[in-house]
């Protein structure tokens, strides 16, 4: 029985489970939509009903307080001393004072009613009791209340007795505050002006109508509204007219004003709501509900997170016992698919080594294809490469290897292996590959053509291997350089090619990172013959010696770069040659100037296969000129400094030495005249002769300070053999013969 059917068997238990699972999972979903949509439209009609229920009720209240005002308005014109007060222009303090009684029994009698006012057109009064504000008799510029004002100018747009929501002003010993009320209007306008002759202004409060409706804490708990027969849209809490966008005013007249009550789910202010209304009462009015869609919804939709939370946890442990229930009913064929995994692992992993040994054993030339029985056994460990027909050795090798050895030192032979992996995924799609771990800094690839065409392949080998390398270098970030060998077709020219790639891909060296190049190019080179260039090492060796270092790396560079255009063995002489040159220089340079030079006798330049690029041999040269150049400087600085302070020392003991000249300290010094004169003037941007004269002729200030000495003694003491040339010299130094320094400094 095969591994694969033995791992099939393995998971029809599991995949029975799952698919149990899976069902149970997908109806529990499938019924809680059902559920969700179903107790969606329940809450949204259980909304809408609670809503409906208050504001109705709110509709009973405003209608039975309009009957209320209504019979009320219609008693105080029959009461004596009230009717006193709207018809007669100046009722007494008796009358005033009775009237007043009255109104206020009807106040507190009826705790609804937050104020009432008795108007005179004829005086200009209100008589007003008010359950907040002041009470007592106003004229209309005194009366705080001014919209009642507006309403009795325009009364002919109230019906009488009609309600008039409204939010009007009041005082009281607290201060000013808004009073929010339903305004009844009663009014007597007989006569041709139609005017208003007396009216009875009955104000009931809103919070007393509107307790059914409640006030709103937030606008995420809804919005109750008035629409009136006036066709505005009145704020429940405030009685205020809400401002409507035009997509708001189209909901309201097309799908709610005098319409049956009912409800929608639309968009309001912007926001997604339930919107419940009642139908038109007897004043014509209607009540609006607006909830938060989010709000009505909020428990339907946490039913519904827990129900897709439930399933979740259903399917997650349903497939984790479908896991354990598998793997204890199958714990046999899993024992015998792991032993049988095992096996096949081992044989694949020796099979590959083999494969691989065999490959760096026939590429080496440890090992030869020449029979027919040799052939047999590269198939029966399955190597299918073809050596008798046309076929290409490629050497892949690594660049920036050692950087790649500290970052990636542990792994480096797992992207090895990634290399190959790419060279032979690429590679398969126009050749027949193999691919084998050299176990250096590089892989072969062997690539056979698979067409017998004569035509020559570079354009497209050229195209494949630069896809290699731009393949490592995305997925790896690992460069690579390559080198290819011309076509053969027999087996026993493979490790001629291998070491013709080798050599060939040394060249690196000019080429540079990330190369491609054709061994056949490199053969060419071996015609050539190389003459060693005598007379720019001779160059190099005055420039190094006279510390003229930018010339002799430009020089160390040419001599260098020249030997690209032969051989890799030129190379390798070339520099063991300029090694040895530049050591001779070092053992030179120190014995003349006693230099410390780190290494100097026993510098060690590795062979050009240990370099990767030509810059890598020219920066550990340059970096030794650059040091012998720094150690000449100083050590030539710190020669100047000890000539310098030996002059200066011979000037000041010698001074009054006739004699003491610019050649007598050269004849001390056994040295150029010439050469001290240049020296010191570059160090001291003084000339020996004025140093020796100033020195003088301080000694000699001292002597005419200090001593009564002649002017002539003075000028022998000083140096000077003429005393004339010493009156001179003197004068024209400090601006005063000697004697009048004397004097001068005596006086």
């Amino acid at each position: 029985m095969s591994a694969v059917h033995l791992k099939n068997n393995g998971k029809l238990y599991s995949k029975l489970l799952f698919t149990i699972t899976l069902c149970i999972v997908l109806t529990l979903l499938v019924s809680s939509l059902f559920y969700f949509f179903t107790y969606m439209q329940i809450d949204l009609k259980k909304a809408y009903q609670s809503d409906v229920s208050n504001l109705t009720q709110t509709s009973k209240e405003v209608i039975s307080m309009t009957e209320s005002a209504q019979s009320l308005s219609f008693q105080m014109y029959r009461t004596f001393n009230v009717a006193k007060l709207m018809f007669y222009t100046e009722p007494n303090i008796y009358d005033v004072t009775a009237a007043m009684n009255e109104l206020n029994n009807y106040l507190n009698s009826m705790p609804f009613i937050e104020s009432i006012y008795v108007y005179n057109s004829a005086n200009g009064l209100f008589y007003t009791a008010s359950r907040q504000g002041e009470s007592g008799t106003f004229s209309k510029e005194e009366l705080a209340d001014k919209g009642i004002l507006d309403i009795l100018g325009n009364f002919q747009q109230y019906r009488p007795f009609t309600p008039i929501p409204r939010t009007y002003t009041t005082v009281s010993l607290a201060g000013e505050q808004l009073t929010k009320a339903y305004t009844y209007l009663g009014f007597d306008a007989i006569g041709k002006t139609q005017t208003v002759n007396s009216a009875v202004i009955i104000n009931i409060s809103s919070a007393w109508i509107n307790k059914d409706i409640g006030v709103n804490k937030s606008d995420s708990e809804g919005k109750s509204f008035i629409l009136d027969n006036q066709e505005r849209l009145l704020s429940g809490d405030s009685l205020l007219p809400k401002q409507l966008s035009d997509k708001d005013n189209a909901l309201l007249t097309n799908k709610i004003r005098n319409k049956e009550s009912g409800y929608i789910v639309a968009d309001f202010e912007g926001k997604k709501s339930l919107v419940s209304y009642t139908s038109p009462d007897s004043l014509d009015w209607q009540y609006v509900r607006v909830t938060p869609y989010k709000q009505v919804t909020k428990a339907i939709y946490s039913i519904r997170n827990m129900t897709i939370l439930i399933a979740a946890v259903i399917l997650v442990i349903g497939l984790f016992i479908s896991w354990l229930l598998s793997r204890m009913l199958y714990r046999p064929i899993h024992q015998i698919m792991s032993k049988m995994n095992i096996l096949e692992t081992e044989k694949r992993n020796s099979s590959y080594t083999i494969r691989q040994n065999m490959l760096r054993s026939l590429i080496q030339g440890s090992q030869s294809l020449q029979t027919s029985t040799q052939l047999q056994r590269l198939s029966h460990v399955g190597i299918t490469f073809d050596f008798n027909s046309r076929y290409r050795v490629v050497l892949l090798k690594i660049d920036q290897l050692a950087a790649l050895r500290q970052t990636r030192g542990d792994d480096l032979h797992v992207y090895k292996f990634a290399i190959m992996n790419i060279s032979g995924e690429i590679g398969l799609k126009h050749y027949r590959v193999e691919t084998v771990d050299m176990d250096a800094d590089y892989v072969i690839m062997l690539l056979n053509r698979l067409d017998d065409t004569d035509e020559s392949d570079d354009e497209l080998l050229r195209t494949v291997l630069g896809q290699i390398q731009q393949s490592s270098l995305d997925y790896l970030k690992i460069g690579l350089s390559v080198t290819y060998s011309p076509e053969a077709y027999q087996a026993q020219h493979l490790s001629h090619l291998y070491k013709l790639v080798k050599e060939a891909s040394q060249h690196r060296l000019f080429y540079g990172h990330g190369c491609l190049i054709d061994a056949q190019d490199i053969m060419g080179l071996k015609s050539k013959e190389y003459i060693f260039p005598v007379d720019r090492e001779r160059k190099l060796t005055d420039a190094l010696m006279t510390s003229k270092t930018e010339e002799a790396k430009k020089l160390f560079a040419e001599i260098v770069q020249e030997t690209a255009a032969y051989p890799i063995h030129v190379v390798q002489l070339a520099i063991s040659h300029l090694t040895m040159t530049v050591n001779n220089i070092l053992f030179t340079i120190q014995k003349n100037n006693c230099l410390d030079v780190e290494a100097s006798l026993s510098i060690h330049i590795p062979s050009p296969d240990h370099f990767e690029t030509i810059n890598e041999v020219n920066d550990i040269f340059f970096s030794l000129f650059d040091d012998i150049q720094t150690k000449l400087s100083a050590k030539r600085s710190t020669k100047q400094s000890d000539l310098i302070r030996k002059i200066n020392e011979l000037i000041q003991r010698e001074y009054a030495n006739p004699n003491l000249s610019l050649n007598w300290i050269a004849d001390e010094l056994d040295m150029s005249s010439i050469y001290l004169s240049r020296v010191y003037k570059q160090q001291t941007l003084s000339a020996i002769v004025d140093v020796i004269n100033n020195v003088r002729l301080e000694r000699a200030q001292e002597h005419l300070e200090n001593t009564d000495w002649s002017i002539v003694d003075i000028a022998v003491k000083s140096g000077y053999t003429s005393s004339s040339y010493f009156h001179r010299m003197f004068k024209k130094s400090f601006g005063v013969t000697p004697s009048d320094y004397r004097k001068m400094k005596l006086g």
